[in-house]
C-alpha cells in the first residue's frame, strides 16, 4: 500500500494545490453523503493531496471563500448539490470542480426531462405517466402493463419509490412520492435484472448485477442490507455487457454529462422488446460508501479506492472551467 501511494504521489501535477471535498448538506441523502466524502477525503490525504473537508450548510459558499481552494472534489448527494446549483455557485467563483457541469447535473437529476430527451432521440427507457391528484389511477394501472413503479422525478437513492400493482395502490404510492417531489412518475414494471455502469474518465468500467431480496433496489437494499448481492462480472455475455456499456454510454452522453458518473439500467425481460435493456436513470455523483457500486466496479478493473479517488479528480472532463 505505501509503495502505491508513493506512486500516485509521484504522478500528481506539481501545481494541483488544495483541494475541499465538499459533502453533507440538507437533501435526505444527507447521511450517504457524509460517508461518502469521508472516504474520499481519507483516500486523497493518502495519495498525499493537500485536502480538506467541507461539511455544506446554508453557508458553505462564505465559508469555501474563507478556505481559498485550488479545487473542489463534489460529493454533496441529491437537491442542493448533484442538481447542477453547487456546480453554478463554484462556476461563479471561478473555482474548478469534479464531475458534470450545470446543464448535465440538472437534467441527470431530473428523471422526468430524461426520460423526454431519451425517447426523443430513441433511447430505450420505460414507458410512463406523470401523475397528480387528478390521475384516473386504474387507466394508468392498466396502460402501463398492471404493475408500475412511483418514483419523484428529483429525488436519489431511491427515496420516496414503491411499487404499486392496483389503482389503490398507486394512488398511495403518488402521495408518498409527493412527500419528496411535486413532480411524481409512475413508470412500467420491469421484471428483468438490474444492472449499474460506472463511467469514469469517458470509459465505462465492468459491469455489476444487482439482487436483492426485496422488490427492488431501495434504500435498505442500497446502504443497510448485509444479503444484497453484487455479481461482477455480471453473467451477461460479452456481447450483453458491450451492448449496455454502450447503452449507458450513450446515455450518460446524451445529457453532457462528464467526469465521471454511474448509469442503471434493467433488462426488460421481454423478447419482443426492440432492446432487451432499458435506461433507468444516470447519477452525476455516485454513493462513494463501503456499500458503493462505483468502487466495486473499479476493485474488479484492478483500481485502488486512491486511484479511483484520484482518476476522478484528475479526469480530462473534470469541470475546470474557471
Amino acid at each position: 500500500m505505501t509503495e502505491q501511494i508513493s506512486t500516485l504521489a509521484s504522478q500528481l501535477p506539481a501545481d494541483l494545490g488544495r483541494v475541499v471535498v465538499l459533502y453533507g448538506g440538507w437533501s435526505g441523502e444527507r447521511d450517504v453523503s457524509l460517508k461518502g466524502g469521508e472516504a474520499v477525503l481519507g483516500a486523497l490525504r493518502q495519495a498525499g493531496i493537500d485536502a480538506v473537508g467541507l461539511d455544506a450548510g446554508r453557508d458553505w459558499l462564505g465559508q469555501i471563500q474563507v478556505m481559498a481552494p485550488d479545487r473542489v472534489f463534489i460529493m454533496l448527494h441529491g437537491r442542493g448539490g448533484e442538481d447542477g446549483q453547487a456546480q453554478g455557485a463554484l462556476e461563479s467563483l471561478g473555482l474548478p470542480y469534479t464531475g458534470s457541469g450545470v446543464l448535465a447535473s440538472a437534467l441527470a437529476m431530473d428523471k422526468l426531462r430524461c426520460k423526454q430527451l431519451w425517447r426523443g432521440i430513441g433511447l430505450p427507457t420505460p414507458a410512463f405517466h406523470i401523475l397528480n391528484q387528478d390521475s384516473d389511477w386504474d387507466a394508468v394501472v392498466k396502460e402501463l402493463g398492471g404493475s408500475v413503479m412511483v418514483k419523484p422525478a428529483s429525488e436519489g437513492s431511491s427515496l420516496g419509490m414503491s411499487k404499486a400493482d392496483s389503482a389503490d395502490q398507486l394512488e398511495a404510492a403518488w402521495r408518498l412520492a409527493s412527500e419528496y417531489d411535486d413532480c411524481v412518475l409512475a413508470e412500467r414494471w420491469l421484471s428483468g435484472a438490474e444492472y449499474t455502469v460506472a463511467v469514469v474518465n469517458g470509459r465505462t468500467l465492468p459491469t455489476i448485477r444487482l439482487e436483492t431480496q426485496r422488490q427492488f433496489y431501495d434504500y435498505q437494499a442500497k446502504y443497510e442490507d448485509d444479503d444484497t448481492r453484487y455479481l461482477c462480472p455480471c453473467g451477461l455475455s460479452a456481447e450483453e455487457e458491450a451492448q449496455i456499456q454502450d447503452l449507458a454510454l450513450d446515455a450518460y452522453q446524451s445529457l453532457g454529462c462528464s467526469g465521471w458518473g454511474r448509469v442503471d439500467l434493467m433488462a426488460t425481460g421481454d423478447t419482443s422488446s426492440q432492446s432487451p435493456f432499458c435506461v433507468l436513470e444516470v447519477n452525476t455523483v455516485p454513493g462513494m460508501t463501503d456499500h458503493s457500486l462505483v468502487p466495486m466496479a473499479a476493485a474488479v478493473a484492478g483500481m485502488s479506492f486512491e486511484q479511483l479517488v484520484v482518476e476522478i479528480l484528475l479526469a480530462d472532463e473534470c469541470g475546470v472551467r474557471a
